[in-house]
């Protein structure tokens, strides 16, 4: 017998040995409005197909958990491909990113055409047949050459080249019916879980809809994104033309030699970007437009403020004097900080930046006046005014740098053409394989971990508990502004996850096993060792990376 005790009813229970997470959860009755499609194992994920040899810590998970949605969303996917493979044969299906509330893939028939308008139907109506059947899904293990000989046979080169580059002596795939998957996490026992998604025609290819993380027996919203997706295809192609797509491919030509010229054609692109984005600005600063105020905003750990430096720099190239300062810089005094429901800070709060002195300064500098610019003491947690004063002159451009920049309210007062907006996020173009996509707040969170590790801000344990908060507020106080940007930059890296492996392995090895954040670490861990490490030397001190990895040369 082994004892379970179950953190949702605070309980313990005796079970044979082998018994299923699936097998156990009627034995711990406790409220929940949405199924079960997951649990924490000892602060592991795991299927509910997982059996029990040992006395075990067990945490049921439903998909309002950011692990259960990501169990959820890999079954989806695995349900799309296999629809696919039974609907039209020889068909390969690519998962590219996750935009307008779902994840954007294109399916290729035999003969490399995309679907017709009615053939998107007979798609889903075999992705509902298979719900109702409830087909099972099968996890199996076996060693990597096995897997590696099953998924060339199935032509499936970019599994093999992932799985050639792994390292791994045995590893784990997954079939649906007649049909092998890989996927690098667990899925859920049977199709007939999956009651909540959608599909449709977007684009040239499809869009699976999936279900609302606060609501999930409704579709996420629908969102349109166009400069989004205009982003995401930019970044693929180039890796295409580089012909590295995928991380087998990018790790082989890591293990070759390869990283220091891969390190620099991803600085090129970005510095190309940069030039562009300050050609225009002097371009509208120049014209009719008479644009006088850059607002820089992002997501944490986008690379906001090293952006905001190296555009700075090719504004002077151009003949122009930027003036930079950031919305940090007007925080209320930390005690007018509005309160989270927990009565914690929300320091994402719009509020939390005194949004009226700020836009009033703007004004008077933009009128010619001489404006006291504040900046925020966050050890004492007030705003001080410390004798920066700054005037606007000839050539003179402002930019202001903060996650609140493209917020409307906060520069309402400023005429529309005297504004430029740029918005900054880690679109990370590069996947897995064309089945597993890599979510883009994994490359911020990596980005955090170290760089807050490295200035002793907080530990990875900290960064970790904090991040849930964090996206949340994204969703409310960036993302709906994102399209309002005039231009977008794409600050992931190529070779990043190469490069932040080397970084961010000792870090997260370092929180304990015995801790809620244990689980967050165990898997990004599991998925950077999916990439060759890169040292990061030839990374320039100018890079965006350096803000994380430290050794930049410009000054935070």
């Amino acid at each position: 017998m082994v004892t379970v005790y179950c953190k949702n009813t605070q309980t313990r229970k005796d079970f044979p040995e082998g018994t299923s997470l699936l097998e156990m959860l009627p034995a711990f009755p406790f409220k929940h409005s949405n199924p079960i499609v997951s649990a924490r194992v000892n602060n592991v994920s795991q299927g509910l197909k997982f059996r029990v040899y040992n006395s075990r810590d067990i945490e049921f998970l439903d998909v309002t958990e950011s692990s259960g949605m990501r169990v959820y969303c890999r079954s989806l996917c695995f349900l799309l491909a296999k629809a696919a493979k039974d609907a039209f044969p020889g068909c390969r299906i690519y998962m590219e990113h996750p935009i307008s509330g779902g994840y954007y893939c294109e399916l290729r028939k035999a003969e490399g055409a995309l679907l017709r308008k009615g053939e998107v139907e007979q798609l889903k109506r075999r992705m509902k047949e298979i719900v109702k059947q409830d087909m099972q899904f099968h996890r199996k293990e076996v060693p990597t050459e096995e897997a590696i000989r099953i998924f060339r046979e199935l032509g499936y080169d970019d599994k093999v080249s992932l799985l050639e580059t792994s390292g791994q002596v045995y590893m784990d795939y997954y079939t649906l019916g007649d049909t092998a998957d890989y996927y690098y996490g667990r899925l859920v026992p049977s199709a007939g879980y999956l009651k909540v998604w959608g599909l449709q025609r977007f684009h040239r290819g499809l869009l699976l809809r999936v279900p609302d993380r606060h609501n999930p027996r409704r579709l996420a919203p629908y969102v349109k994104q166009p400069k989004t997706f205009r982003m995401f295809k930019e970044n693929l192609k180039w890796n295409n033309i580089m012909g590295l797509g995928t991380v087998g491919e990018l790790n082989r030509a890591c293990s070759q030699g390869l990283g220091s010229e891969l390190i620099q054609v991803a600085e090129a692109l970005q510095e190309k970007k940069i030039v562009q984005i300050a050609e225009e600005i002097e371009r509208r600063y120049r014209g009719e437009e008479k644009l006088r105020v850059v607002l820089i905003t992002g997501p944490s750990s986008s690379g906001k403020t090293t952006v905001c430096k190296r555009l700075s720099t090719q504004l002077k190239a151009c003949g122009l004097r930027p003036i930079a300062f950031s919305t940090d810089d007007y925080f209320v005094n930390r005690v007018d900080t509005p309160l989270l429901p927990d009565g914690s800070y929300d320091f994402d709060n719009f509020d939390t930046v005194d949004h009226d002195a700020l836009q009033r300064d703007v004004l008077a500098l933009l009128r010619g006046e001489e404006v006291d610019i504040p900046s925020y003491n966050f050890v004492t947690g007030l705003r001080e005014y410390n004798g920066r004063r700054c005037r606007l002159k000839a050539g003179s451009v402002l930019l202001i740098e903060g996650i609140h920049a493209l917020n409307p309210k906060l520069t309402a007062s400023v005429a529309e053409n005297a504004k430029f907006r740029i918005f900054i996020s880690t679109l990370t173009s590069i996947a897995l394989d064309h089945h597993n996509w890599i979510p883009p707040s994994d490359n911020r969170l990596l980005r955090r971990i170290i760089r807050d590790y490295n200035k002793g801000a907080f530990t990875a344990q900290e960064t970790i508990r904090q991040w849930p908060k964090v996206c949340d507020a994204e969703e409310t106080w960036i993302n709906p502004y994102q399209e309002n940007a005039d231009m977008m930059f794409n600050s992931a890296y190529l070779v990043e996850f190469a490069v932040l492996r080397n970084h961010a392995e000792p870090i997260l090895s370092s929180i304990p096993k015995n801790c809620p954040e244990y689980s967050e670490a165990h898997r990004l861990l599991k998925f950077i060792h999916y990439f060759v490490p890169v040292p990061d030397k030839e990374i320039p001190p100018t890079s965006l990376l350096r803000e994380f990895v430290g050794g930049s040369s410009f000054k935070y």
